[in-house]
């Protein structure tokens, strides 16, 4: 049972408008009912707020669907891709479109519950960033030791301390995407968590973490496990780690003149 009763005069105490979006490939089974799940759980908290569809390129009914809806609820918009352009790009479509003083994302495949969302909001009153991991990763075997060593790999690397790095349950809030404090994008795939933490972090924003519970997938399919994904996560990794140094040597360098 996902559901819970709880006290939520905190929650909505801890924000006055919150912009939630999912970024959605050919999931025409799930994005209907998560997009009514947010709905209510938005609405009970009394707050400003609007829900965005990212529809990456679905070649399924995805982007149908998630007109319909948009048409019968003004809280909801929509952004569509033309073509598939990767995860990255739909996360970066969805904070460019975000207008709410906090931003939260999570997945169209429904494997996470938006009703663990609200508990998050007291947490960012103290810090920038929610990160949030996963409980029982409902995930095979083998894709679950390939995201511990990610993470570990990637944590040693730009010196995290982050437990579930591509966890799909995180709140920001909206200033460190747009000025004056914004960070620069540029992953269209799968490294996007990776260079949002880690930009976020070199710049002094703050980052907390929770637990959250995880679900098996009921509709679709899995995408992002494919060699060539993977190969061109690392690829970039290494590019993403010499832009920051490059931009701490600048920065070093410009403090550095009289």
């Amino acid at each position: 049972m996902r559901h819970e009763t709880r006290d939520t005069s905190d929650e909505r105490r801890a924000t006055n408008s919150i912009s939630v979006f999912f970024p959605c490939y050919n999931e025409q089974d799930n994005v209907a009912r998560i997009v009514e799940q947010a709905l209510v759980v938005l609405e009970n908290l009394g707050a400003d707020f609007e829900v965005i569809i990212v529809n990456d390129g679905s070649s399924d009914a995805t982007g149908r669907i998630a007109d319909e809806i948009a048409g019968r609820n003004s809280r909801v918009k929509v952004v569509h891709h033309q073509s598939n352009l990767g995860y990255g790009a739909a996360l970066q479509s969805g904070f460019r479109a975000a207008t709410k003083e906090l931003i939260f994302y999570t997945d169209g495949d429904g494997q996470f519950d938006i009703n663990e969302m609200p508990p998050l909001l007291p947490l960012i009153k103290q810090y920038d960033i929610v990160s949030c991991y996963r409980l029982n990763r409902q995930d095979s075997f083998l894709r679950k030791i390939n995201g511990w060593c990610w993470t570990k790999f990637v944590c040693l690397l730009f010196g995290m301390k982050i437990r579930d790095i591509d966890c799909a349950f995180k709140l920001y809030k909206r200033e460190i995407f747009h000025p004056p404090g914004r960070i620069k994008l540029l992953s269209t795939g799968a490294l996007i968590d990776t260079e949002i933490l880690a930009r976020a972090v070199n710049r002094g924003y703050t980052v907390t973490q929770k637990a959250v519970h995880h679900y098996p997938r009921t509709a679709g399919a899995q995408t992002g496990a494919n060699l060539r994904v993977i190969f061109r996560a690392f690829k970039e990794l290494f590019k993403l780690r010499r832009q920051i140094r490059e931009e701490d040597e600048k920065c070093e360098a410009k403090n550095a003149k009289p």
